[in-house]
């Protein structure tokens, strides 16, 4: 019995020792596992009187708010503030005001930190008329400089003020108090301005000018010519322009000329690709400077018939196998629960040949575990799958500048049946589909992400966005129909770099929002450069 017990104590001693051994040497060693990146995003952001939402960039980590001119930029409250799940944020923005005249950092926190740069981007309208001045007034916000140029001919002492706001409508007062009506301008005008008890100086010019009238600038796009003019006020300004191996001017319609004050512009149409046009600006009797421009050429939009099709397993491809992808579908993304919601169909508009595509919203997945894929073809290409949401690069390099997009379409709507949380308002309401065409001039394609954790989509307010047009059509059509979609540019210079179609059977189906069952029909898709 005495030995039972003396090897029970020795069995338990060296477990004892070996358990203590172990602890030493795992007291000595280092925890050397480095915290892992997870990047940490801004989901939601409002400030309080906004003029249009939150502009946010998850691949740069920029967000910019618009503000009206009647907020204080300097005091503004922020109403939302939805960041990833465990983030802290460095300030919480939800707390107090915040001066955004400057760039504000937040810092995003989890085992690393992540800064955001939040801008604000306020337009205030501002605007001094004189009248008989020759072009646009010059107003420099940031130097508080106006500058007003008049004909030589013009009496500075008694010169006849037309109209003037130099800040926010209602919260904004002057020193001297100006009004419409006589002014002395024979030298620089201090003018005190007043707005959120806060004071600013701005100064006043008037300058002579021998020149009557100029011709500023001209755009030359494929078939349109814009144009633009400085003259006196009060005349009737115009152009006139010709084809360069011509000596013979042709005068612009009085009735398609804008006037802005001495400013005034003109888009020439029916123009030819390739070809080389001089255009001045005219003011009465007055001639102005002459410019020679070259429109660009025209371009085929490639595969607007979708005819182009081939089949890689489950996955519909619309392009041909051996040639160049330009458009692209969330197929990759379906069929990895489903089958492919974008085909080929021989369903095509009267007189029309060949394919159409056939975008059709459907819930993929088994058991009923699965997702909303609404059926969707854009310029552009699938990049990966992210869990069971979709990695997308959007655009193809582009550099004319069309005026329309035209096409076929057919729809046939359902209820939608499935919401995500800030669409549910819509369950029920019949779905909608949409088709829009973009200009931008975006660096590289790009990245839409539709996991709401960083979610990245589309968004036509974004300043890359040049041009940008959409259709919304929550019917049944009747049958095929013909559509235009005009291009509204935002700028008449800037000259793109990517082109953006986007259609989808359901208009909210980024957010996993739509109908079972809602399907788009599209075909002979053109690009046209006329107005």
């Amino acid at each position: 019995m005495k030995k039972c017990y003396c090897k029970i104590y020795d069995m338990v001693l060296a477990a004892f020792l070996i358990v203590s051994g172990m602890l030493g040497v795992s007291s000595c060693i280092k925890n050397d596992l480095p915290y892992p990146r997870i990047p940490q995003f801004i989901l939601g952001l409002a400030v309080e009187g906004e003029e249009r939402p939150a502009l946010l960039d998850s691949v740069n980590y920029t967000a910019t708010v618009y503000l009206p001119e009647t907020i204080d930029i300097r005091s503004v409250k922020f109403s939302e503030f939805r960041i990833s799940e465990g983030a802290k944020a460095d300030p919480d923005l939800l707390e107090g005001t915040y001066n955004l005249s400057s760039p504000l950092i937040v810092t995003l926190s989890l085992y690393q930190d992540y800064p955001w740069i939040i801008t604000a981007q306020q337009e205030i309208e501002r605007y001094l008329d004189i009248e008989g001045q020759i072009g646009e007034t010059v107003i420099d916000a940031v130097g508080r400089r106006i500058l007003v140029r008049v004909p030589e001919t013009a009496n500075l002492a008694d010169l006849t003020l037309t109209r003037i706001k130099l800040g926010p409508e209602g919260l904004t007062s002057m020193s001297p108090d100006l009004t419409p009506g006589p002014i002395d301008l024979t030298k620089p005008l201090l003018v005190k301005v007043t707005c959120w008890d806060r004071t600013e100086d701005w100064t006043i010019y008037v300058e002579k000018s021998e020149l009557i009238v100029q011709t500023t600038s001209v755009d030359a796009w494929s078939q349109v010519i814009w144009a633009y003019g400085a003259g006196p006020a009060d005349v009737k300004n115009s152009f006139q322009y010709r084809q360069s191996d011509s000596d013979a001017w042709i005068d612009v319609p009085e009735n398609d000329v804008t006037q802005n004050q001495g400013a005034f512009s003109v888009c020439i149409a029916h123009l030819k690709p390739l070809t080389e046009y001089v255009v001045r600006a005219v003011s009465g009797k007055d001639i102005g400077n002459e410019i020679k421009v070259t429109t660009q050429s025209t371009e085929v939009l490639p595969d607007g018939s979708f005819d182009q099709w081939w089949q890689n397993g489950r996955v519909w491809c619309p392009w041909n196998k051996d040639g160049e992808r330009f458009w692209d579908t969330g197929n990759t993304g379906a069929a990895t629960l489903g089958q492919s919601n974008v085909v080929p169909s021989e369903e095509t508009p009267p007189g029309i040949t060949g394919q159409s595509a056939k975008l059709e919203t459907k819930f993929v997945g088994i058991a009923g575990i699965g997702k909303l894929a609404a059926g969707s073809i854009y310029t552009g290409s699938f990049k990966k799958v992210d869990g069971t949401n979709g990695i997308l690069d959007f655009g193809r390099p582009w550099t004319t500048r069309p005026t329309r997009l035209r096409g076929y379409m057919k729809y046939k709507t359902a209820p939608i049946n499935y919401a995500s949380a800030e669409f549910s308002y819509l369950k029920n309401r019949p779905d909608s589909c949409h088709i829009y065409v973009a200009m931008t001039d975006w660096a590289q394609p790009f990245e839409i992400r539709t996991n709401p954790k960083n979610r990245q989509l589309f968004n036509p307010e974004s300043p890359e966005i040049i041009a940008y047009g959409e259709l919304i059509i929550g019917h049944d059509t009747d049958g095929w129909q013909e559509f235009e979609i005009r291009l509204n540019y935002r700028s008449t210079s800037r000259v793109p770099r990517y082109l953006q179609i986007t259609c989808a059977a359901s208009k909210y189906g980024d957010y996993f929002t739509g109908g079972t069952g809602a399907c788009l029909y599209v075909d002979d898709f053109s690009l046209h450069y006329d107005y």
